[in-house]
């Protein structure tokens, strides 16, 4: 098995779960069928493709930089004046920043690897309107996806390190394996097809790691020197 790590990073991303119509919400971190569509739009697959080689991979996430929820409010009308379309709330996140990764057969991943070098259709962070900031492919590793998440550098920016801890745990979340106690969430995508979407369910295990911020503007909670004195 080979692991293939990406860095999910830009002004905007959306992770939409399950939402629809008029409301559409954003995970806390990327979902597994938001990035299996961004390596499907960098091979070249149409909405209407198989799948299933996607969806066997394993997938897990790293929290690098939250980022912070923002709420856009959309109000649209027809060219010509006359039909106004419903009221509508996008939600995203802000400045976040994610290490995402797949685990599967080598000849897979390095497929994948060389389609997101040289991407068939443009890429983005769960929506369209959400490009990323910087190249998306970190490498690949004969290590287990778990492995090659926790030796990763940390990625978040130095604006925010230096607002944390000096030693700071970050968020990993995993598919989880059979018989694995954890969240149930219905994020493997089938099918793509607008006409019948259709997505399984996973099971997904939160794990910590902790890194080391020498970044870190804070240096001890003192409340008596927060109240003036010595």
């Amino acid at each position: 098995m080979t692991a293939l790590l990406i860095r999910l990073a830009g002004p905007m991303q959306a992770w939409g779960a399950s939402s629809r119509y008029s409301r559409r919400d954003t995970e806390q971190e990327p979902t597994k069928s938001g990035v299996l569509g961004l390596l499907a739009a960098a091979q070249g697959l149409r909405r209407t493709d198989e799948l299933a080689h996607l969806a066997s991979l394993k997938f897990g996430v790293r929290v690098d930089q939250p980022g912070s929820l923002l709420r856009d409010f959309q109000v649209a009308r027809s060219l010509d004046g006359k039909k106004t379309f419903p009221l509508s709330y996008r939600y995203y996140l802000s400045d976040a920043v994610f290490v995402a990764g797949v685990e599967g057969e080598s000849s897979l991943i390095e497929a994948l690897s060389s389609a997101l070098k040289n991407p068939t259709f443009p890429l983005y962070l769960g929506r369209r309107s959400c490009p990323p900031s910087f190249p998306l492919l970190l490498r690949t590793s004969d290590e287990s996806l778990e492995e090659s998440l926790r030796r990763f550098p940390w990625q978040a920016a130095e604006w925010y390190r230096a607002k944390q801890a000096p030693r700071v745990a970050l968020r990993i979340a995993l598919d989880g394996m059979d018989g694995v106690e954890g969240d149930m969430v219905k994020d493997v995508p089938v099918s793509f097809d607008p006409r019948h979407r259709r997505y399984e369910w996973r099971t997904v295990v939160d794990e910590r790691m902790d890194v080391e911020n020498p970044s870190s503007r804070i240096r001890g909670h003192d409340p008596m020197a927060a109240l003036g004195g010595s």
